[in-house]
């Protein structure tokens, strides 16, 4: 493993560099945040899990030249995007079509972790953007040395998400802190719901409004 990482001073700059794009919020983030908001802290860390394995998959797929074929395959890129764009929007429109109130005080129908789970990974997986940004963003720490580029380029990858998740458990813990203030008030119950559907779509609207262009911007 440590044949595949830079030497100390460059890995230190990917370890900074990381963290600040880690903390810079994108839809990984909100859907954290939303996920943490309206089911507590346990829904919001399987939230984490999630998009962490998502983005660990684009990590892949950059490695193994995904990311190439999204920045020359006009197709292709736009196909991933509008699937994402469309399950964003769908989760959108489930949110706000739960009920109000449901059963007496328990506000919006809950996930199970399984399910949050599942669509914390494709939120992620399913934005090539991630992708491109990996391939945009980690040749700029490799060294000629590595005995296997492509293995490096994995190994800085999963570093790069070790630290994304670490920021993003930050956030779940801080949105679960309000959870039970949510559960408790009912105008801020009704409200989160409709924050969350707003979060979704609008996250929707954009992804399918975005190109390759500024790919090298945090996913």
């Amino acid at each position: 493993m440590h044949d595949l990482l830079p030497p100390w001073p460059l890995l230190w700059a990917f370890i900074l560099a990381s963290t600040v794009l880690a903390v810079t919020p994108g839809p990984g983030v909100f859907y954290i945040v939303a996920r943490s908001l309206l089911q507590g802290r346990r829904h919001g860390m399987a939230s984490v899990a999630g998009v962490a394995l998502g983005n660990f998959g684009n990590a892949v797929g950059a490695a193994l030249g995904l990311a190439a074929l999204f920045a020359v395959s006009s197709v292709a890129f736009t196909v991933v995007k509008y699937l994402g764009a469309a399950y964003l929007i769908h989760m959108g429109i489930q949110a706000l079509r739960a009920p109000a109130d449901g059963a007496g005080a328990e506000g919006p129908q809950p996930q199970g972790i399984g399910r949050i789970f599942r669509d914390g990974f494709l939120v992620a997986l399913l934005n090539p953007k991630t992708a491109i940004f990996f391939a945009a963003f980690l040749p700029q720490f490799m060294t000629p040395q590595a005995p296997s580029h492509a293995a490096q380029s994995v190994a800085l990858g999963a570093l790069f998400v070790l630290i994304a998740a670490i920021s993003d458990t930050a956030y779940a813990l801080a949105a679960g802190s309000v959870a039970p203030v949510l559960k408790r008030v009912g105008g801020l119950r009704r409200a989160g719901r409709w924050l969350t559907g707003a979060a979704f779509i609008g996250l929707g609207v954009l992804t399918a409004l975005s190109s390759a262009r500024g790919s090298t911007k945090q996913p």
